[in-house]
């Protein structure tokens, strides 16, 4: 099996400086997020996809407005590139009642409906059999929407990874499964507990499906085989499981130095950084600094601005936090 490594032709200049744009905000932000995790501001844990924006941002660009988004808990960027409030995310970092889920969601649990991104999941795999479920809601009411299911290398040797991808087959759901394998299972090696090579591309024709393995730090690449996949679903052709190859930059989590991995390995991954390797090729292709520079500044004050909002918001409240866990919407009947 190859993996897609050729360099899409066609995509136009202002979707370039989009998927540019996305990637950069999403850097920056989870750049942020990092420091004010260092000044003690982010409440609980965290996981950051720094080295991973390529894949959020490719799909983020190439779906349309009502589709849905799943994710696991390493999605700030998944939720961002659907268009969610960057000072909503970072105040629900800081557990803020001003946050997008009023401080009581935090890193692992984003969630904005309004923008299509249907909830950041902390139990790995159990996300895709509900992505499958709103597919099939989509698909009986013959909206036209597609569910878009991202997940780490670890899920694809989780039972409901088999599961859904089985059902989304039988039902021809318009579905794409995103495997994000960025080579660790937490701290485990993916490969040393995997029986194939590619987790998810070398399962794929187990249900029908055909194999599919990308570099997932080149965003043209990305881009191409997003609106190819959204579109095989949205046609009612069915379901795509593509394997996305990337690289976290940092550990599993806050939490994690990642002194596991090889240091010849971390530093040929960091050379494949997604974000300057796609500002290269843009000057490379006859994009000026002069349009890139301005998308970097205003990035960086994209972020100030929702730093800023989030700092002036007040601590979440003990109602909001209480609010929506127990059915009558409190926990006063169990005393």
């Amino acid at each position: 099996m190859s993996t897609r490594t050729t360099t899409p032709s066609g995509i136009d200049r202002s979707t370039r400086l989009r998927l540019y744009r996305l990637m950069v905000e999403l850097r920056d932000f989870e750049q942020r997020a990092y420091e004010l995790f260092l000044e003690n501001l982010v409440r609980g844990t965290s996981h950051l996809a720094l080295g991973q924006e390529a894949i959020a941002a490719a799909f983020g660009v190439a779906m349309r407005e009502d589709d849905y988004t799943f994710c696991t808990y390493r999605g700030h960027g998944h939720t961002l590139a659907r268009g969610a409030s960057m000072a909503g995310a970072m105040a629900e970092l800081l557990g803020r009642a001003n946050g997008m889920m009023h401080g009581k969601g935090g890193s692992m649990h984003l969630t904005d409906v309004t923008h299509g991104a249907m909830g950041s999941y902390a139990i790995v795999g159990a996300h895709l059999p509900i992505a499958a479920g709103a597919a099939w809601s989509a698909q009986v009411r013959r909206s036209g929407q597609v569910s878009v299911c991202f997940f780490g290398d670890g899920t694809t040797n989780i039972g409901t990874f088999h599961e859904a991808l089985n059902l989304a087959v039988v039902w021809r759901l318009p579905i794409v499964f995103v495997c994000e394998n960025n080579q660790y299972m937490e701290y485990t090696p993916i490969r040393s507990v995997t029986a194939v090579e590619h987790p998810a591309a070398d399962r794929a024709s187990a249900y029908g499906l055909e194999p599919i393995l990308v570099d997932g730090n080149d965003a043209d690449v990305m881009y191409d085989t997003a609106v190819k996949a959204i579109g095989q679903a949205r046609t009612g052709k069915g379901p795509s499981l593509v394997e996305a190859l990337t690289y976290r930059h940092g550990g599993h989590s806050r939490a994690d130095p990642a002194r596991y991995r090889p240091e010849a390995e971390v530093r040929e991954w960091l050379g494949r950084d997604p974000v300057q390797r796609y500002r290269e090729r843009l000057l490379a292709a006859g994009i000026d600094e002069g349009a890139l520079a301005p998308i970097d500044s205003e990035a960086q004050a994209k972020v100030d601005q929702a730093t800023e909002e989030a700092r002036q918001g007040p601590p979440a409240a003990l109602e909001e936090i209480e609010a929506q866990v127990w059915a009558d919407g409190g926990s006063t009947w169990r005393n």
